[in-house]
């Protein structure tokens, strides 16, 4: 709960600090999707019930802290690419550039086309880990892995359709830190 609690509270108060104008309460991303919540119901529902059942399973705590690991590298990941790309991060994918909008490619983006991305990607997959949650550790790993395949695709074809050679350029150099994710195929 300790590590839900903060990831929400810290992606508002992050989008608070470096983009005000996109302040909301959606900016808690506690109403992301249905699947956000049914996933989360069914770590909680999991978790309850292998703890009544099988409660050995639940206290393997090398793997808990491994998760814990996972946990706290991707919420710092998330949240360093959040303060690095400034008022340049939104959590919805833009489809049309502002006047102030710039291509950032220091820092974290260095690393990581998507940053943000890996980070959310080891936070929920570590959450699993954590609770040593074997079915929803699976679950979380396929449905992320989809949601951000696809999402990477969609945020890519504005990226390039915003800063055209530059971002290209980019694509080239910096993978997307993503496992099996290449982004977009572009066709030259």
């Amino acid at each position: 709960m300790c590590s839900l609690s903060l990831f929400h509270y810290s992606e508002y108060l992050v989008t608070a600090v470096n983009n005000p104008k996109s302040l909301s309460l959606d900016s808690f991303l506690l109403n992301h999707s249905l699947e956000y919540t049914v996933a989360a119901l069914s770590s909680w529902l999991e978790f309850t019930l292998e703890n009544i059942f099988w409660p050995e399973l639940k206290q393997i705590t090398w793997l808990s802290a491994m998760g814990l690991l996972m946990v706290v590298f991707g919420e710092c990941l998330r949240k360093a690419a959040m303060f690095t790309a400034g008022s340049n991060f939104n959590h919805v994918v833009q489809n049309e550039k502002s006047d102030t909008h710039t291509l950032v490619t220091s820092g974290v983006y260095a690393w990581f086309r998507h940053p943000s991305y890996v980070g959310w990607f080891y936070w929920s997959i570590g959450t699993q880990v954590m609770l040593c949650n074997p079915i929803c550790g699976v679950g979380y790993a396929l449905t992320v892995w989809r949601f951000f395949r696809d999402r990477t695709e969609e945020e890519e074809i504005s990226l390039i359709h915003f800063f055209g050679e530059e971002y290209l350029e980019y694509k080239k150099r910096v993978p997307t830190g993503l496992p099996f994710i290449k982004g977009v195929k572009v066709e030259l």
